[in-house]
């Protein structure tokens, strides 16, 4: 028979089909696969109004068969096969899909689940195959064709034989090449991890040889000897644990799953599922993790949901599924619904994709809140994993949209529990009159619990939340208030305390400008404390920006440091400080070595740098003589 043209443009098209679409070449076994269930998804479809199929669903296979001497790989289906005019306006016409026409001729039926809608998955085959055969007799038809074809210089069909309807897929694998190796495809181990990488989740199931150790015919069974045979064997798991009510799987099984999909040995924290049916119909399977992952803090961690449509695998790792702040969580999602581009890898339009999202970030804050009230132990190891990413859901963007269900999450350090607590917990324990909750950052619980500013709270039992992750100031900033209350910094600002006794403080303002004139713009402004009780300074920042929010920019290469005002504060009721005070009326020498002690000291207490600690030594040392 004459060879064929094919009916799309050009045969820069075709190439174009092959050598561009896809981002991978494994990806032609998903293609072939996935055509293979939608011819049988046509035939169980036909069988509900037609009683002679004579075909109950248990009936229907797809076979893949390697044969490694001829390098030919064929994906055998018992689906509905084509006649000669399908051939050629399925094969003959690239971009052409016998799928998509029976989708709409078949409307929107539930028991309708068609993923193949653009014709050129087919084509995928000519990344791996310089020739393809297709051998193909229809439900209903007398006579079977083979479709033959080597690319782009056109196909043919002729008649021939085939036992039953259904479809033979006949790739012949390319030789190999310096830069490309084939013949890994007829690997039958390599086929087999394909399988269960992409199509795992296939309705029908997919049938292999594989070896398989089975005991020696006539071997002494006190001594049995042992040999690998090839047996027919059922790769795919057919049935998603996703598609399961959550009654019916056991926390084994789910365990097992989470294990092997995120390649964990340990048991998830948390298992979450979901399954909502309307306008976006989908289902999703979601775990937390129990420990972080070593590269969760780096570059290489890569987020997302594995993405299914109709139980074949579209994107490893969606990471449009999740915000980012939600990144270590694990799981798949599955959707008949979704628009999918040309090369099923990517979605045509993000409408859907962003509902589900959306979706799918609610329903795991609620678990997470539900986690906090049931378990609160489990919940605090999950912090201490996770609780820097819950904070950045609140100052990332579109933190104002998702602030009220975040901050019930958010946990501190508690100066009087000296445990974890929560905002709630924190506001039920606020004693009446309080007008702020208040708080102080530092690198550690102890290192902040030593800090001088907190002596007067501790004296009027004010509970103080102990901030030591690097960015839980930005987190309190960006909320503001909690129950109506402000947040407010213990160590820069006022404090609202009030004056309880009545006294009215002497401003000391002739002491107050002899020490800024010392320290000249070392610091901003020097002032007599309202905070302190039993050390002598202690050095502020004002309101805005803080000294750990100081120290966190430092981390960055800026061009022009971010720096926080030094505000030191003097205890004037404090020997060192009236030491000061009597010396400046007798020794103006000593008395500016003394501001500038107390001007160090108030920099160590605050954890930032001295300006030069040999200087500072040997002031000390001039205090020794």
């Amino acid at each position: 028979m004459a060879k064929k043209q094919f009916k799309a443009e050009s045969k820069r098209l075709l190439d174009l089909m092959i050598n561009s679409i896809y981002t991978h070449k494994e990806i032609f076994l998903r293609e072939i696969i996935s055509n293979a269930s939608d011819a049988i998804d046509k035939l169980c479809y036909l069988s509900l109004t037609d009683d002679k199929v004579g075909m109950n669903r248990s009936d229907f296979f797809i076979e893949i068969t390697v044969d490694k001497d001829a390098r030919t790989i064929t994906v055998t289906d018992n689906g509905i096969g084509m006649d000669r005019d399908e051939l050629e306006n399925n094969l003959g016409v690239i971009a052409a899909s016998g799928s998509y026409k029976f989708r709409q001729e078949a409307g929107e039926s539930e028991d309708v689940d068609i993923i193949g809608q653009f014709g050129v998955g087919f084509y995928s085959a000519f990344m791996v195959s310089d020739s393809i055969s297709v051998v193909t007799k229809k439900y209903g038809a007398e006579q079977a064709y083979r479709w033959e074809s080597s690319g782009a210089d056109g196909y043919t069909v002729t008649e021939c034989e085939r036992g039953g309807v259904g479809t033979d897929v006949v790739m012949h694998i390319k030789e190999d090449t310096e830069d490309e190796k084939y013949g890994e495809f007829l690997d039958n181990y390599k086929l087999y991890s394909l399988i269960k990488k992409y199509s795992d989740y296939i309705r029908y199931p997919i049938r292999m040889l594989t070896p398989v150790q089975k005991e020696k015919e006539g071997s002494d069974p006190e001594k049995p000897e042992y040999e690998m045979v090839d047996e027919l064997t059922t790769i795919n798991s057919m049935v998603p644990l996703w598609q399961r009510k959550r009654s019916e799987v056991t926390d084994e099984e789910y365990a097992k799953f989470y294990q092997e999909l995120a390649r964990d040995f340990d048991k998830p924290q948390r298992v979450i599922t979901v399954s909502v049916e309307g306008s976006i119909t989908y289902r999703a399977l979601m775990f937390v993790p129990s420990r972080k992952p070593m590269n969760y803090n780096t570059e290489d961690f890569e987020k997302g949901l594995q993405l299914y449509s109709a139980g074949v695998m579209i994107m490893d790792k969606c990471d449009a599924l999740l915000p980012d702040y939600l990144r270590f969580v694990r799981g798949v999602v599955d959707s008949p619904d979704l628009s999918l581009n040309i090369s099923r890898e990517l979605l045509q339009h993000d409408r859907q994709l962003k509902v589900i999202a959306k979706n799918l970030e609610k329903k795991i804050l609620a678990d997470l809140g539900k986690f906090m009230k049931d378990d609160r132990e489990g919940y605090e190891k999950f912090y201490a994993n996770y609780g820097r990413s819950v904070g950045y859901g609140v100052v990332s963007e579109g933190g104002e949209a998702r602030r009220e269900e975040l901050q019930e999450l958010l946990m501190f350090y508690s100066s009087t529990e000296k445990k974890l607590t929560s905002l709630r917990e924190y506001a039920d324990r606020m004693p009446e009159g309080q007008k702020c909750i208040y708080y102080a950052a530092g690198e550690s619980a102890a290192q902040i619990d030593a800090l001088p500013q907190t002596e007067l709270l501790k004296d009027r039992n004010y509970e103080v939340l102990y901030l030591t992750g690097e960015a839980d100031e930005f987190v309190l900033q960006s909320l503001q208030k909690y129950a109506d209350k402000p947040f407010r910094s213990i160590v820069d600002g006022d404090l609202e305390l009030g004056d309880t006794d009545g006294e009215v403080l002497d401003e000391k303002s002739d002491l107050m400008k002899f020490v800024k004139e010392t320290l000249g713009d070392k610091i901003k402004e020097a002032k007599v404390s309202r905070r302190l009780k039993t050390h002598p300074a202690c050095m502020s920042a004002g309101e805005g920006f803080s000294f750990e929010m100081e120290k966190y920019f430092k981390n960055f290469d800026m061009s022009q440091p971010m720096k926080a005002d030094r505000i030191l504060e003097l205890n004037t009721k404090h020997p060192s400080v009236m030491a000061m005070e009597t010396a400046l009326l007798t020794d103006r020498a000593k008395a500016e070595l003394y501001a500038k002690i107390l001007y160090n000291q108030a920099l160590l207490i605050a954890g930032l740098p001295l300006d030069d600690p040999s200087a500072y030594t040997d002031m000390v040392a001039e205090l020794m003589k």
